[in-house]
């Protein structure tokens, strides 16, 4: 039976790269000369560090373009609250979202069930994996989400046979 899962995965190394070229480039701009304005990576989570709310938005917007360079759909980003660090220092932590989360996932399967097509959609962790008797229903399937599911980045993996 033809089966397909649907994920969302962030590649950790690009993402990785993406911060250090985000890096590089803010330590050799002019405008960031003497300011302490830095990305600093943990996992999934980045901590954006500037010295005013301007330099913060200037750090982010290099940052976005390094990870649309790297192929890192910025939809997966949740950005926190603007916090003050100490004097005009700020900080911004910024969450990389991986996997369909719960509420997204029975929103799929809700979907695909409304869509009266012949498949099957089930929850498996943090993926959704999605059966049919034919290879054509699955690729309707994939069409329907891609059109239904814009406002988070998803990935159509272990397409069989």
């Amino acid at each position: 039976m033809p089966t397909f899962d649907i994920v969302s995965e962030v590649d950790k190394q690009e993402l990785r790269n993406a911060v250090d070229q985000a890096n590089k480039e803010v330590s050799g701009r002019f405008d960031f000369k003497g300011s302490d304005s830095r990305i600093e990576q943990a996992e999934y989570v980045l901590s954006v560090y500037a010295d005013d709310d301007f330099k913060l938005d200037q750090v982010l917007d290099i940052l976005i373009g390094k990870l649309a360079k790297r192929n890192i759909d910025v939809r997966c980003l949740d950005k926190a609250k603007v916090e003050k660090v100490s004097g005009n220092k700020v900080k911004q932590q910024i969450t990389v979202k991986t996997g369909v989360e719960t509420e997204l996932a029975k929103k799929i399967v809700k979907l695909v069930k409304d869509s009266k097509l012949k498949v099957q959609a089930s929850i498996q962790g943090d993926a959704v994996r999605v059966s049919g008797a034919k290879r054509d229903l699955l690729q309707e399937t994939i069409a329907l989400v891609k059109k239904g599911i814009a406002e988070f980045p998803l990935q159509f993996q272990n397409f069989r046979d």
